[in-house]
């Protein structure tokens, strides 16, 4: 299995085009934001669940980051540990494409009532997301010139999986990469 090395600036374009996708569905109207395919989530829903599933790392990274001692000369460059680059790879969008389905544990679920959306709980959606995910890109560029060396934590499902920093800011990218894809196959099918 070839290594996955991460870095701050690749995880940073990525999250940039992340924002900047989203900040664009906030364009289109709420028919569309409200529709889906049977049995599937609709993009407001989509938004949530990222939300919901940030929540749980949110004060982790926090945490981490507060523990890196001392600054690096340059960018860290980090190698993802073997298990923990299957999981990474298990969310990561494959040409465009989701590679299989997975099924959401209950805690991570969006609880919206389709019916009861307005404008202005959309608004709350979109600025729940954009203020988690611009919080990840604040915390990927605090982590940049520091050194990485510090305890592992325990992802949301807990401890069968644990990251260092840079292996939980590039779970969290890859999660919310494949939920583009996912809104991107709602927004295209006939609902």
């Amino acid at each position: 299995m070839a290594n996955l090395l991460l870095t701050p600036e690749n995880q940073i374009q990525r999250l940039n085009l992340i924002l900047s996708k989203v900040e664009n569905l906030q364009k289109l109207p709420l028919n569309h934001l409200i529709d889906a395919p049977y049995k599937s989530w609709n993009t407001l829903e989509v938004l949530e669940h990222l939300s919901i599933a940030f929540s749980f790392y949110d004060s982790k990274i926090e945490h981490a980051l507060n523990e890196l001692k001392g600054e690096a000369s340059e960018p860290w460059s980090f190698k993802a540990r073997w298990w923990q680059k299957f999981v990474i790879e298990g969310q990561r969008p494959k040409n465009g494409k989701r590679p299989f389905k997975i099924k959401t544990l209950k805690r991570f679920e969006p609880l919206l009532q389709k019916e009861q959306l307005t404008s202005e709980s959309t608004k709350i959606i979109f600025n729940r997301f954009l203020t988690s995910y611009d919080s990840l890109k604040s915390n990927v560029l605090k982590s940049r010139n520091r050194h990485m060396k510090h305890k592992t934590f325990n992802s949301a499902i807990g401890p069968i999986v644990s990251f260092y920093l840079p292996e939980a800011f590039e779970f969290l990218i890859c999660h919310a990469e494949r939920h583009m894809v996912q809104i991107d196959k709602i927004l295209t099918s006939p609902t």
